[in-house]
């Protein structure tokens, strides 16, 4: 009888463990829900947005054009309208710039921001006294290969920047709060950088009629961002309100008018020869949508609700704008 009531304790201590493991493993998962993991290095900054934008200038136009005959000297006219690079960057600055790398393709395909206009964002940083310019991004193809194939790798090693791979142990789990978006996982140079400057190509995009600056800030994240396409408007909207950069520039050198985002036919893209700057990343999109491809910010929702949010101006009509011809 002692024997047979030892085994029954035993087998209730053990059932009774089993549900307390069982309430501490479902709690956990709760509360990982809940919010991103505790960051390993301490790093407060993983919970507040990361808003770095440069204060407004009544003096200086929020958005300026620069149409020229090579793009680098476009792109340094284009910034040198919104008052220099200085303006953005100081001495000192941990600089992280994102271009579009997404696709395996050539830069004649203009499915990836032109190499040549990366590789000067990085010595203009440079020139600035940045201590150190990355170049990061999470493609959808194979990153070396994106990076190779665009020109862009080559391009950026010639400046002296570093590019940044998106392997697994440089994510980090942070709650966005967002309406769509919550815990997801981010490349870290993007939540450690002091300074964003967000690099996109103007393309054409089969879902949302243009992918532009908010757009090309899917990939700063990782994880299955197919799953945020069912309400792509809102997650946009998300993503400029947690990040907003401190400047926005568009590539539309080579613009990809047709069969976006990644293209393929060099006969899709067509040439314009311009670089567009901005301190507003929802102006810079209304503008970019209208000229190349007929989209009045009326027709983008995500302009609607990032505006709303305050990220920015998507009515043209109340963006000072400056044009230079080179």
């Amino acid at each position: 009888m002692d024997r047979d009531f030892s085994r029954r304790q035993m087998t209730g201590n053990l059932l009774r463990a089993s549900g307390a493991a069982a309430a501490s493993a479902a709690l956990a998962f709760w509360l990982s829900r809940r919010r991103p993991a505790p960051p390993d290095g301490a790093l407060p900054e993983l919970l507040a947005r990361r808003n770095l934008s440069v204060p407004a200038d009544a003096a200086l136009p929020s958005l300026a054009i620069a149409k020229g005959h090579h793009p680098p000297a476009t792109l340094r006219a284009a910034i040198d309208a919104l008052g220099g690079i200085r303006r953005f960057i100081s001495r000192g600055d941990v600089v992280v710039i994102k271009p579009n790398a997404a696709w395996d393709r050539t830069p004649e395909q203009a499915a990836n921001t032109h190499p040549a206009i990366v590789g000067e964002l990085v010595r203009l940083c440079f020139e600035a006294g940045a201590k150190t310019v990355s170049v990061a991004e999470v493609p959808v193809s194979d990153a070396r290969s994106a990076y190779e194939r665009s020109g862009i790798a080559a391009a950026v090693r010639s400046a002296g920047g570093t590019l940044v791979y998106p392997e697994q142990r440089l994510f980090r789990e942070v709650d966005f709060r967002g309406e769509v978006l919550e815990a997801w996982p981010v490349l870290r140079p993007f939540l450690e950088a002091d300074k964003l400057i967000n690099v996109p190509v103007a393309k054409h995009h089969s879902l949302t009629g243009a992918t532009l600056g908010i757009k090309n800030l899917y990939g700063v994240i990782g994880g299955q961002r197919r799953r945020l396409h069912q309400r792509i408007h809102e997650s946009l909207a998300d993503l400029v309100d947690f990040f907003r950069p401190t400047l926005t520039v568009i590539d539309a050198w080579r613009v990809l008018l047709r069969n976006g985002p990644s293209g393929g036919n060099p006969a899709d893209a067509a040439e314009f020869k311009t670089v567009a700057a901005s301190v507003d990343p929802v102006a810079a999109d209304a503008w970019a949508a209208a000229e190349f491809f007929r989209l009045e910010a009326a027709r983008l929702p995500y302009l609607q609700m990032a505006a709303a949010r305050g990220a920015g101006a998507a009515d043209l009509k109340n963006v000072s704008t400056r044009i230079v011809s080179l």
